[in-house]
């Protein structure tokens, strides 16, 4: 786990500007750090890595690494799993190898294949290539969208980095805010790809590598999510087969996780995807490995104790850390600095102090994360059923002459389900039900806040269709972003066994009916669970890894509220409309809708981030 940058420019490079750019990463790879910089006649390129050293940990090791010819240079954020595998295949094709790291190994695999050798790669990455006989730069992203990788590009100006903050560095780089995102962000709490905050600044999407050429920019897929769903065969009908397959399947993608020259445990909430993982990992890895669980003094939204016996159980060395509001505020302040542009979901929270605290046993931790989007595991895919089993009321209800006269008058979840007939985008209910909200708090229209692509999948199952919305963008956009950040502020690399792309594939085989069974969300995951963990340790209500929200911006995060949302820093802003943001305060003090709650958080952490990096100018 590390952190990339670099810049192709026709302009003269400022000396140790490249080292300042990286340095805004320190936390992303504190073991090593390198640059490299070439002046050609027509333009300049820079490449520069900050290293967090999980294999070979010796100076063979160091980046940017260049070819034996010097005519390829790269720089690589992540882990190559099958690199041992391509490495004797390489071998045999004459290729002679110096060290015992990944990055070696996706350098030869380039001159062998080109761009056709991401295909080739199971594993986690974000890479930079400068080719200098064809004269190109490549950027490139893993299947899933686990690692990050953004750019800017502006007339001549081409500019990447693992994170916002080294392009911000930039020195013609302009802080101008895309005001087109701020709708979808308030909307989903994240600002969803290939867009950011920022005014010609993007994010190389998941499966995709980008060619930097003479001036211009090319995309490419070379893994599509919907037409690898859309060419699966529904193969697997039995679940004694699907247990075998998946069983077999994650033990060797947990294998895979588990190899490290550092110390590596598992997050363990005690939920049915960390348990699965978690359990799994201590099978295979024959020794007790570090389990780390975080915990909360609100006994309804605590699983600590669930994970406590759990680990007892499969036999972990547990660790356990309660959120203590003194924590959380000391945290707060810290989010803008490491989320670099505005992201508020707010399980950001416990996921920074578990990490913090598995930092202090390991280098790397295995995560569950994946479960819920593959296996139909939130409880939205709840609603989805019913919409598909009952929308002929919300269209008889649309119909009646009455409707437009009671509709104002009845609560937003049914209003969205009755109005709600566009078929293109029906498994986007829930954001009809917030954008009435948003739209009442910025001075400009919500443009972009429903996503195009659900028109792209091509299934009548409403939960699979919403389970592939959520795999394409809130997967990659909130959930491993949210955890990237989480984890890289303490240095700390976090894996996904369950987002291996074979797992992935395989998934699409498995009959639906397996994963969400008569109401039974995660059905098949749950059954391969409890052939580790007993039945009565796993069968509860799911809490999530959530904060209680609306008891603290009414307490300890009052103060802050009152600060960040004065109405004449709002009205400077030009932004959000105080009048609508008033309304909306006192709403979250009188009432307990969620929504009031979760909006405001949203505003909160969007001019934390704008006081950090806005109003610095």
């Amino acid at each position: 786990m590390c952190g990339i940058c670099g810049y192709v420019s026709r302009k003269l490079i400022p000396n140790r500007l490249l080292e300042q750019m990286n340095d805004t990463m320190y936390h992303r790879g504190p073991d090593d750090s390198g640059t490299w910089e070439k002046q050609k006649e027509e333009y300049g390129i820079g490449l520069a890595h900050r290293r967090l050293s999980i294999f070979d940990l010796s100076w063979r090791g160091h980046q940017p690494m260049l070819s034996e010819n010097g005519k390829i240079a790269i720089v690589f954020n992540g882990e190559i799993y099958n690199f041992l595998s391509l490495k004797e295949e390489l071998k045999r094709k004459g290729y002679q190898f110096q060290s015992n790291c990944d990055t070696e190994v996706i350098l030869a695999a380039y001159q062998e294949w080109s761009c056709e050798c991401f295909k080739k790669f199971n594993g986690m990455f974000a890479i930079a290539i400068y080719d200098e006989e064809w004269d190109k730069v490549i950027l490139a992203r893993d299947r899933i969208g686990k690692k990050p990788l953004y750019y800017y590009r502006k007339d001549a100006e081409f500019v990447f980095a693992s994170e916002l903050k080294p392009i911000m560095k930039y020195p013609d780089f302009s802080k101008i805010i895309n005001k087109q995102v701020i709708g979808s962000y308030m909307c989903h709490k994240y600002i969803p790809s290939p867009a950011t905050i920022f005014q010609n600044t993007f994010k190389v999407e998941p499966g995709t590598y980008l060619v930097y050429e003479k001036g211009n920019i090319s995309c490419h897929k070379y893994w599509d999510l919907f037409t690898i769903h859309q060419n699966a065969n529904k193969m697997i009908g039995s679940l004694k087969d699907a247990k075998i397959q998946l069983k077999d399947l994650l033990r060797n993608s947990v294998s895979q996780r588990l190899a490290a020259d550092v110390p590596v445990g598992a997050f363990l909430s005690g939920g049915i995807d960390s348990t699965l993982i978690t359990a799994v990992a201590q099978e295979v890895s024959g020794s007790p490995i570090d389990s780390f669980t975080i915990g909360f003094y609100d006994k309804k939204k605590d699983e600590a104790p669930y994970a406590a016996q759990i680990a007892r159980h499969i036999g972990t060395r547990h660790h356990e850390l309660y959120m203590q509001e003194k924590q959380i505020l000391e945290m707060l302040q810290q989010l803008p600095v490491y989320y670099d542009e505005p992201f508020s979901d707010s399980s950001q929270l416990p996921c920074m102090l578990v990490s913090k605290m598995a930092a202090g046993y390991v280098t790397v931790a295995l995560s569950g994360d994946g479960g819920d989007e593959l296996f139909c595991g939130y409880s939205r895919y709840d609603l989805m059923w019913i919409i598909q089993h009952m929308d002929w009321m919300g269209w008889i209800e649309n119909k009646m002459p009455w409707n437009k006269a009671v509709l104002p008058h009845i609560p937003s979840r049914f209003r969205a389900f009755i109005q709600n007939r566009d078929y293109n985008y029906k498994s986007q209910m829930s954001t009809d039900m917030i954008f009435e909200e948003v739209e009442k708090l910025l001075y400009f229209p919500a443009e972009n806040v429903k996503f195009d692509i659900e028109k792209n999948i091509n299934t009548a199952n409403l939960q699979e269709k919403r389970m592939l919305l959520d795999m394409a963008v809130y997967l990659p956009d909130d959930i491993l972003t949210k955890m990237d950040r989480a984890s890289m502020k303490y240095s700390l690399e976090v894996r996904c066994p369950m987002l291996d792309y074979m797992i992935f594939e395989w998934s699409f085989q498995v009959s639906h009916d397996l994963k969400y069974h008569y109401f039974d969300k995660k059905y098949l995951l749950k059954e391969l669970a409890y052939d580790y963990i007993p039945k009565e340790l796993l069968d509860r209500p799911k809490s999530g890894f959530s904060v209680p929200l609306r008891k603290w911006l009414r307490t300890v995060l009052k103060p802050d509220v009152q600060r960040l949302l004065e109405p004449d820093k709002l009205k400077r802003q030009n932004i959000f409309n105080p009048e609508g943001v008033r309304e909306l305060v006192l709403k979250q003090e009188k009432s307990d809708t969620l929504l009031y709650s979760s909006l405001l958080w949203s505003l909160l952490c969007f001019q934390m981030w704008y006081s950090e990096y806005i109003e610095e100018l």
